[in-house]
């Protein structure tokens, strides 16, 4: 995991015409997506519709990404973060617990950016995989130029689950989506671009990546 240091980021959204600042504390993300392989690894479920340890878990809810992220703190020995009731669809989050979980999307938002303040941290095609290069499908991860602090594929091959509602008062329990997938024209390829789905949601362009609280040592 790529340490991302303390901070604050400018979000908005195109809906509502709001803008609003964050502060955001040194943490932890994952420098690509969870990995098929990975995905397997932990939890022995193969969902993706294509097909390659390499590649990108995609077909994967929110709800999904938050037992696998509570799943693999158990198998490293940390403290899961978040506390699950799928059926009351209810979860909430431990902040001081050392375990594995979603980005907030402004944490997100954030590290994506790596203090640029663009569309983009750098020319499209040669940091994501779009519909525009991506022959309609998704492709290994890493394999397109990192951003500034090492992190890769933030825009492009699949969109990332976030841990935030989207907007509860419209929306009820839909989370935010960020970063643009694999069959994405590039206006949804930007840092800005806020996506909302139903936590059930799964489709073959979004996946998840991990993020830890404070600073962690290791890959």
């Amino acid at each position: 995991m790529v340490a991302v240091p303390a901070g604050w980021v400018a979000l908005s959204d195109r809906r509502t015409k709001r803008r609003w600042t964050v502060d955001v504390a040194a943490f932890s993300l994952g420098a690509v997506p969870v990995t098929q392989g990975l995905y397997a690894e932990v939890t022995g479920a193969r969902p993706s519709a294509s097909d390659g340890d390499s590649l990108p878990v995609e077909c994967v809810s929110w709800w999904d990404a938050v037992r696998f992220c509570n799943a693999l703190a158990l198998r490293d020995g940390l403290t899961p973060a978040y506390d699950v009731d799928e059926a009351g669809e209810r979860a909430g989050w431990d902040a001081a617990a050392d375990g594995y979980r979603l980005p907030t999307e402004a944490e997100w938002e954030y590290a994506c950016r790596a203090g640029t303040t663009g569309p983009r941290y750098g020319p499209l095609d040669e940091i994501a995989w779009h519909r525009g290069n991506s022959g309609e499908r998704p492709h290994a991860v890493g394999t397109r130029a990192p951003n500034e602090w090492g992190l890769y594929d933030l825009i492009g091959n699949v969109w990332d689950w976030c841990w935030d509602l989207y907007d509860a008062e419209v929306y009820g329990t839909y989370r935010v989506l960020r970063g643009g997938g694999w069959f994405d024209e590039h206006w949804s390829c930007r840092a800005s671009v806020r996506r909302r789905s139903h936590p059930t949601f799964r489709v073959d362009d979004v996946g998840f990546r991990l993020a830890r609280s404070g600073v962690a040592a290791g890959g």
